[in-house]
């Protein structure tokens, strides 16, 4: 394997470097040729081959080949590693965990052509833009941009059967029920809305209209919401630092809107 940067330690200095590393909550890196061996769920080895280690500083351990994207080997949050140097040169790195069931991966290095650590410091959570929470919550704003007169009454309202995104009443004094989807719906969001309606139609003595809401929807999803006498708005939204709904396409007017 090349490398651009490599240090090619012997198993003594590597073992040093790692149990000073791990004792100091510092990421370590090492890359080099190794043999794989876990227990736990099932048992599995895998032979000589080049390969990145990354042990993080809460005890996640992973084990990556030169392609693809996951790792071919992984503990969790909490494993306990621990490095032993045997006689022969060779570095075994262990993690190992006991909940919830014990599990083990062994990496044994027969040659170390880089390692290093480092001080990592990322706090930060991850915020997920555009989430359909988060475009509710823009709509709740202002429900004029699906229907003129439409006022919000209450955000994910529980129902036997799931959660509603939006009720609300139209100027008629209809019950609203507006479904958001962040992405092309399909039949399981058509019927999810239906239930919903169907739902309310049964416990209120109101009519129930009900609205789906997504960038795209399905030929048969469309069919079905409004053979069931529901309807659909093209949603359009971007995230560009936070989320922002840029238009909705409402229903082609009829006559009786004129």
């Amino acid at each position: 394997m090349d490398s651009g940067h490599s240090n090619h330690p012997d198993a003594v200095s590597a073992k040093k470097e790692i149990d000073s590393a791990l004792s100091q909550g510092r990421m370590v890196i090492a890359v080099g040729n190794c043999t794989v061996r876990y227990e736990g769920r099932a048992a599995s080895k895998i032979s000589a081959g080049d390969r990145v280690v990354v042990i993080k500083s809460d005890g996640t351990f992973l084990v990556h080949q030169s392609r693809k994207m996951a790792a071919i080997n992984y503990q969790g949050p909490g494993a306990k590693v621990h490095c032993v140097a045997s006689p022969q040169g060779k570095l075994c790195i262990t993690a190992e965990r006991k909940k919830p069931m014990h599990e083990k991966i062994e990496v044994e290095f027969s040659s170390i052509m880089f390692i290093h650590s480092f001080h990592v410091r990322d706090d930060a959570e991850i915020k997920v833009m555009g989430t359909e929470r988060e475009l509710s919550n823009l709509l709740m704003a202002d429900l004029s941009v699906i229907e003129s007169g439409l006022v919000p009454l209450q955000q994910e309202s529980g129902l036997a059967k799931g959660m509603i995104d939006i009720l609300a009443e139209d100027r008629e004094g209809n019950i609203v029920v507006v479904e958001l989807k962040r992405r092309t719906a399909g039949l399981a969001a058509a019927s999810q809305l239906i239930r919903y309606v169907q739902e309310l139609q049964k416990r209120k003595n109101r009519k129930v209209r009900g609205i789906l809401c997504s960038p795209e929807i399905s030929p048969n999803a469309k069919s079905f919401i409004e053979k069931e006498g529901c309807e659909w708005r093209k949603l359009d939204y971007k995230v560009e630092g936070e989320a922002r709904i840029t238009g909705l396409q409402k229903k082609q007017r009829s006559l009786g809107d004129y």
